[in-house]
């Protein structure tokens, strides 16, 4: 079971939590990028690419018998914070379908590069199956 944090007189937040309070087992998702199962790039497209990585995200934490209500936490590292603005609506879009809700305290940030230079975002996960 998770909750949605919100300290009394704050305004909601569109589009994340501020806080998650959960119990149950654990899982750490590493850092996943918009590529495929065969770690080959489909695209160079952003929002793409940030489709891929949450179908990853998904994936990963299917295998630990999780599913996408369960995550808590998400950080995402993008290389170009103006790719990631004007591509919103299509990653919104996806998110709602594949994730589902936005119960989750989340964290965008920009960075220089990543680790795979075709890569233009990196999602790193947490989430907590009940028991």
């Amino acid at each position: 079971m998770k909750t949605a944090l919100l300290p009394a007189g704050w305004i909601k937040p569109r589009g994340y939590a501020n806080g998650v309070a959960a119990s149950g087992t654990q899982v750490f998702i590493a850092g996943q990028i918009g590529w495929d199962e065969q770690a080959q790039f489909q695209t160079t497209d952003f929002a793409a690419q940030a489709i891929q990585a949450l179908k990853n995200v998904v994936a990963v934490l299917h295998e630990a018998g999780g599913k996408p209500e369960h995550l808590v936490r998400m950080t995402w590292y993008v290389t170009d914070k103006r790719e990631y603005i004007a591509s919103l609506k299509d990653i919104g879009r996806a998110f709602r379908e594949l994730i589902g809700n936005y119960d989750i305290a989340m964290s965008a940030v920009q960075v220089v590069a990543l680790m795979e230079d075709e890569a233009k975002v990196e999602i790193e996960a947490t989430a907590v199956i009940p028991q």
